[in-house]
């Protein structure tokens, strides 16, 4: 099983919307059974939460599940247990790299590199710009790039 971790900063806006997103490409492409999704912040302060509501109401515009989604703070164990950890900007990169033990086989990147020619380096943050369809267009583009990379690099998905 292929796992990946999607990061943000609170974990209730851009994470969040991300694993939400991968999801359901993970469902459409029938991967269920081969990649694991989920979402974590690098900080506890909205631990248990759902996400925020401009992140809710954009996935039900999709019509992309936000079930199950809640709030937590990565974990050291994170690092042993995922093998993509993805970051949504510089300042997240910053603070994954800082608090985990890189065990070596975990593949780390920024969203927006998964982007082909993306004109951005992070996904803006929405809790602070109020543009959740900014976020939305980047977090999107970044997951299927990232789809495309995963199954490139795992043979037989």
């Amino acid at each position: 099983m292929i796992k990946v971790l999607f990061v943000c900063l609170g974990n209730i806006c851009r994470s969040p919307m991300a694993e939400a997103v991968f999801r359901n490409l993970v469902k459409n492409e029938g991967l269920e059974d081969k990649i694991m999704v989920d979402s974590a912040g690098t900080g506890d302060w909205h631990a248990g939460n759902h996400p925020h509501d401009g992140t809710l109401k954009i996935l039900k515009n999709y019509d992309i599940s936000a079930e199950n989604l809640f709030a937590r703070q990565i974990t050291s164990a994170d690092f042993l247990n995922f093998d993509y950890i993805v970051v949504m900007d510089d300042n997240n990169m910053d603070d994954v790299l800082e608090f985990g033990s890189i065990t070596g086989r975990n593949h780390i990147g920024k969203l927006c590199d998964y982007i082909p020619n993306a004109t951005y380096d992070n996904v803006p943050d929405p809790y602070y710009t109020g543009d959740f369809n900014e976020t939305y267009e980047l977090v999107t583009a970044g997951c299927k790039g990232l789809m495309r990379l995963i199954k490139e690099e795992q043979d037989g998905i």
